[in-house]
Formats: structure tokens, sequence, C-alpha cells
């Protein structure tokens, strides 16, 4: 059910992250290592980073990962301290389309991202959820994702002044009253970010890096505990349990 990474830390090469490990994302597309659903992640994928100013820049492609021309491009030429990426294997029933890839950006300052699933989404889940999302929120879903109803429910919390773990702790709690599913997401800002791990697999390198898979072999990686939020601001990263 996809894989998904954030790094906050220095400026890297998007490559760094994408292309040149030998568990980069683009190697987890192809052969995921932990995967619960499937090996293989080929509906697609993107990439989000902060530019100079602080604004969200994003690349989405609905082919896989592996044969978009702009990989090689994207991953050479662009330099970033903030990065969320995502390759894609779409829920059973979702359509395979460029607007249900993460990450998902919003306000000119966030970037979600969901590795998961909301069990009985397109069986009326979907629509006890969204009848949650408030109208501005609710207005701004482009596609028929469950990504983009758990990102509404996310913005509003947001809204209301909740801190980025806070928002995702309490998402998880208002879809886990209604069904169950696989709930690891990533939000970020420019220069911080928050993760969950429910129900998927999550490991950590230091403060820098969240990711569904470790990119390398290196012993400082370390799996997160199902059931738990982070928060960093790539120098100091925070556990707590759900």
């Amino acid at each position: 059910m996809c894989r998904h990474l954030v790094y906050v830390g220095t400026p890297i090469a998007l490559g760094a992250v994408l292309t040149e490990p030998e568990h980069s994302l683009v190697a987890q597309a192809r052969h995921a290592r932990f995967q619960t659903s499937g090996t293989e992640n080929p509906d697609g994928w993107g990439v989000g980073w902060y530019d100079d100013s602080g604004h969200p820049q994003r690349h989405r492609s609905a082919t896989p990962m592996w044969r978009d021309d702009q990989l090689t491009e994207l991953a050479s030429s662009v330099r970033a301290d903030t990065v969320v990426a995502a390759a894609r294997l779409a829920s059973p029933g979702a359509p395979i389309e460029e607007s249900g890839n993460a990450p998902f950006v919003a306000d000119g300052r966030w970037l979600f991202s969901l590795n998961g699933i909301i069990d009985g989404y397109r069986e009326g889940i979907g629509d006890d959820l969204l009848a949650l999302v408030s109208e501005r929120r609710r207005a701004g879903i482009e596609g028929e994702a469950d990504t983009e109803t758990l990102f509404a429910l996310v913005l509003d919390r947001l809204d209301a002044g909740r801190p980025m773990v806070e928002a995702l702790i309490d998402v998880v709690a208002t879809v886990e009253a209604r069904t169950t599913g696989r709930l690891n997401m990533i939000l970020s800002e420019w220069g911080g970010a928050a993760a969950t791990a429910v129900g998927n697999s999550l490991f950590t390198n230091g403060p820098q890096l969240i990711a569904s898979e470790p990119l390398d072999d290196d012993d400082d990686w370390h799996r997160v505990d199902d059931r738990s939020a982070l928060t960093t601001d790539g120098s100091d990263l925070a556990v707590v349990a759900l």
C-alpha cells in the first residue's frame, strides 16, 4: 500500500532519497521489502519540496516511478531541505490518475502523504468522513482518493490551531471510531514534519529521515513501533505512543 518518506535537514539533491541509495524510493517502487500488500507500487508517484522562499513545489505522475522521464532530471537538478515523496499502489477501486498521488498540497504550506487505506471507504465510510469535513476544505478535494479526505480532516484541525502531530493523532482516532485501516501519514511544513505508524512499516534514520523502508543497509535505521506518532525538525526527533 505505497511507500513514502520525508526528509528534513540540510539541503540535499532529490536523488539522495529518490534514486541513489541501494533501496531508494524508486527501488522500493519496484521491489518493496516491508510492504503489507504486494511488492510493487506501479500506480504513479510524486515528490514535493520547498523552494528557497518556503513555498511547496511538486511533481506528480500517474506512470510508474521507474518509467517517468522526469525522474532523472529532478533527482539531479533539485536541492531542498524538506522533501516528501511517495510511490503509489492504488487502493482497490481507486482510479489510477495523477490526482490520487501524494504528496498533496494546501495553503502554500503543507505537504501530505498516506501509506495505507481506509477500510470500507467506497462502501459508505468515505461519505461518513466527508460529512465531517468543513465546506472550505471539502471544496479543495480534487479527486477520489481516500488520502484527500484524510488530508481535509487534518487541515480542519490545523485551521483550529492544533499542532501537526496532534492533528494527525486526532484524525487517526476519528477514522478508527468508524472503521479499521492502515494509517501511516506524513505531514510537513518547511523545516518540520510529523508522521504516524498505524498498520504499516515505518523507519527512522536519526531526526532527518522517516521512511516506509530503510533506503540502505546502514545500522542507523530503526523501526518505529506500530501505533506511534513522530515529530521532527531535522535536529530533534520525538516519538509518542498512540
